[in-house]
């Protein structure tokens, strides 16, 4: 017999109807098709690894901090060098008058 394969957004559908605790868990599973424990296991799976759902969302903001601080000062670097060259530019044309 093969193993029936749940899809993670049907696993945490599940898991949101267990925690509104307006149904008992046992009608939860009838209603589903899908054994008590199991449902058991998926709310500790849930519970257990909600925290690392916000550590991901913190990671990513300090990458695309990091990252727009490395574009900003790549960009200044970029200024920096477009004005020394443009200043070399003018003083050897004539035009830069000081």
């Amino acid at each position: 017999m093969k193993r029936k394969r749940y899809t993670p957004e049907f696993k945490s559908q599940i898991v949101l109807e267990i925690l509104k605790e307006e149904k008992a868990m046992s009608q939860i599973a009838s209603e589903h098709g899908i054994h008590v424990n199991q449902l058991h296991k998926w709310k500790t799976q849930f519970l257990q690894e909600m925290p690392q759902v916000f550590e991901k969302q913190n990671k990513d903001l300090e990458k695309m901090k990091a990252d727009y601080e490395e574009k900003l000062e790549s960009l200044y670097s970029e200024v920096g060098k477009l004005t020394t060259q443009l200043s070399w530019i003018k003083k050897k044309s004539g035009i830069y008058n000081d």
